[in-house]
C-alpha cells in the first residue's frame, strides 16, 4: 500500500462523515450545539436547526467550520407546520439528502405556552419531522431520537412533578417514532433512542435544581455520576457511528436506579 493510500485510508478513519448531511433539531445551543460541533469534526456538513436566534446558530455554525466540518444555518420552529416544512424544503433544495438526522429539539417547561404545548413538541413535532425528513433519508442514513431517563421509564418509574407533562410527552414521541422503525428498516434506515439521565448544563436539569434546590446533588449520589452536556454529546456522536444497538437503545450511565437490577 502506498503512502498515499495509508494517508487516505488514515483519514477516512478520523472523518467518517465526510459528505455525509447530518440535521440536528434544536442545534443552536445546549447538547444540539455540542453534538453539532462534534459530527462537524468527522466531516459532517451539519445543519444547524434554530428557533429564534440566528446569531447564536451562526456562532455554532461556525465553530463547526473550524473543527473542518461544513454547516447550513436554517430556521425552523418543529411546532409550526409551514415553519418545519420550509425546513425540509431548504435542506432538500441545498443538500439534496440527509445521512444523519437527530431529533434532539425538546421542550414542555416554558412558561406562558398552550397547556398541549410539552405533546406538541415532544411527540406531534417528532414525528412530523420525520415524516418530513423520510424523502431526503435513504438506505444507510440514521435516525437518532434524544430523550432521558426519567422520560423513558416513566410507566415505572415516578420522576418530579415538574418534569412529569415532559416525561409523559417525551414518551409518547418515542413511542410513535419507534412505531416506524419496521418501515424504515425496510429502506435500510436505521432507528436508535439515546436516552440520558439528568444533563449538566442543559436548561431543564437547571430549571428542576432551581425549583428543587439540591437536586442534581441528590440525583448523583443516587446514579453515581451525571453527565455534562459535553460528555452526553460524545454519546450521541457514538450513536451515530456505533451499529444499532438490542431494542434500538443506547442508554448513557447506569439504570440501575429504574429498572432495579
Amino acid at each position: 500500500m502506498s503512502d498515499q493510500t495509508t494517508e487516505q485510508t488514515t483519514g477516512d478513519r478520523q472523518r467518517p462523515l465526510a459528505g455525509k448531511v447530518a440535521l440536528i433539531t434544536g442545534s443552536s445551543r445546549g447538547i444540539g450545539a455540542a453534538t453539532a460541533e462534534l459530527l462537524g469534526a468527522l466531516g459532517a456538513t451539519v445543519v444547524i436547526n434554530y428557533r429564534s436566534k440566528v446569531r447564536r446558530a451562526e456562532q455554532v455554525a461556525d465553530k463547526v467550520r473550524a473543527v473542518g466540518g461544513d454547516a447550513l444555518v436554517v430556521q425552523g420552529d418543529l411546532t409550526d407546520e409551514a415553519s418545519v416544512t420550509a425546513l425540509f424544503d431548504r435542506v432538500g433544495e441545498a443538500l439534496g439528502r440527509i445521512d444523519v438526522l437527530i431529533l434532539n429539539a425538546s421542550g414542555g417547561m416554558e412558561k406562558n405556552m398552550a397547556d398541549d404545548y410539552a405533546l406538541q413538541l415532544n411527540r406531534d413535532a417528532q414525528v412530523r419531522a420525520l415524516t418530513l425528513a423520510e424523502p431526503l433519508l435513504h438506505e444507510g442514513s440514521r435516525v437518532v431520537f434524544i430523550t432521558s431517563h426519567q422520560a423513558h421509564f416513566i410507566r415505572t418509574t415516578p420522576t418530579l412533578p415538574e418534569y412529569r407533562p415532559v416525561a409523559e410527552s417525551k414518551r409518547a414521541g418515542e413511542d410513535a417514532l419507534r412505531e416506524r422503525i419496521p418501515e424504515l428498516a425496510k429502506r435500510g434506515i436505521g432507528f436508535v433512542v439515546v436516552s440520558g439521565d439528568m444533563i449538566v448544563g442543559t436548561i431543564t436539569a437547571t430549571l428542576l435544581n432551581r425549583i428543587n434546590p439540591g437536586v442534581l446533588d441528590e440525583r448523583t449520589e443516587q446514579v453515581g455520576k451525571l453527565y455534562t452536556v459535553e460528555e452526553f454529546a460524545e454519546q450521541i456522536r457514538d450513536a451515530v457511528l456505533e451499529p444499532i444497538p438490542a431494542d434500538n437503545t443506547k442508554y448513557v450511565g447506569d439504570i440501575s436506579f429504574f429498572t432495579g437490577e
